[in-house]
C-alpha cells in the first residue's frame, strides 16, 4: 500500500511540475496509442493539457507530455 501511495504521489508531482512549465503555444510531444505524437498546447487545465496535432485535439495528462525545443 505504501509503495502504491508513493507512486501516485510521484506521478502527481511530475504532472504538477510539467503544468507549471507549459504555456499556450508551446510545442510538446507524447507517446500515445499511435506512437510518438507532436502538437501545440491549446489550453492548460488543472490535470490535463489540450494538445492540437493539426487534425485532432487530444486531452493529455500532463505527466505524459515532454516539451519539444
Amino acid at each position: 500500500k505504501m509503495v502504491s501511495e508513493r507512486l501516485n504521489m510521484q506521478r502527481t508531482f511530475i504532472g504538477k511540475q510539467t503544468i507549471r512549465t507549459l504555456m499556450k503555444g508551446d510545442k510538446v510531444s507524447f507517446n500515445g496509442r499511435r506512437g510518438l505524437t507532436e502538437g501545440v498546447v491549446m489550453k492548460v487545465n488543472i490535470k490535463n493539457v489540450v494538445v492540437d496535432t493539426g487534425s485532432t485535439r487530444w486531452n493529455v495528462p500532463a505527466s505524459m507530455l515532454t516539451k519539444v525545443a
